[in-house]
């Protein structure tokens, strides 16, 4: 969980946490603590930025709807940021293509590649699920570097398939709400602000309760983009 107040590209504060508690406990606390250290009143903030997912079925939904009771009022701009695009913005200053991973369970990876770290989307690869096999063949071969977040045994898989690769260190870097604030920037900068209202969850995949209910897949079909 991370929440970060910036006054342009600059975090004026920023709250990051590893509690084990889930984030309807630690989120509006931390948000409270957050105004607090800067000094300045919630209404004195002028746009939100969210990340939007995938990530954390659960996770995704606490932090949109906090969000959305933030900006009820509608008149403040909303920039919904790419969890994975925020992940690659960790590898700032590298060269080349950027690809990031976040563990999706089931052996499989949620991933998508941008051209630069800092882009605000994924524009070499779209968000998806996939095998390592199926990301082996997808990423581009132009001297990707690499960086996951709690995605090692599936990331060691693709490393040794794609031994082009350049892994980013364990831990250099995670997809924080400063990262997300500054790509939010970039977004509502390119006329991409949202209404709160509108805001849904990039979930990727299905939830498994879902596909149980339907007996549909997790997954609709093939294909690079699967997006709900």
């Amino acid at each position: 969980m991370s929440v970060a107040l910036l006054d342009g590209e600059r975090a004026i504060a920023e709250i990051s946490s590893d509690d084990a508690r889930v984030h309807s406990e630690r989120l509006l606390p931390a948000l409270d603590r957050l105004l607090d250290l800067a000094g300045t009143p919630l209404d004195a903030v002028g746009a939100f930025a969210i990340s939007i997912g995938p990530g954390s079925f659960t996770g995704l939904r606490i932090g949109l709807a906090t969000l959305k009771a933030l900006a009820f009022d509608e008149t403040r701009p909303v920039a919904a940021v790419p969890t994975l695009a925020a992940l690659c913005a960790a590898a700032a200053g590298a060269t080349g293509p950027v690809a990031a991973l976040l563990d999706a369970r089931r052996g499989e990876l949620y991933a998508a590649a941008v051209a630069a770290a800092g882009d605000p989307e994924p524009t070499l690869l779209p968000d998806s699920v996939f095998t390592p096999e199926e990301l082996a063949a997808a990423l581009p071969r132009e001297a990707t570097l690499v960086i996951g977040e709690d995605a090692a045994p599936a990331a060691a898989r693709l490393l040794a398939l794609r031994p082009d690769l350049r892994p980013l260190a364990p831990g250099v870097g995670s997809a924080s709400a400063a990262r997300v604030g500054r790509l939010g920037r970039a977004l509502l900068a390119a006329g991409r602000a949202l209404p709160a209202a509108e805001l849904v969850p990039r979930y990727v995949r299905r939830a498994e309760a879902e596909a149980r209910r339907t007996g549909e897949p997790l997954e609709p079909g093939p294909g690079p983009t699967r997006v709900f």
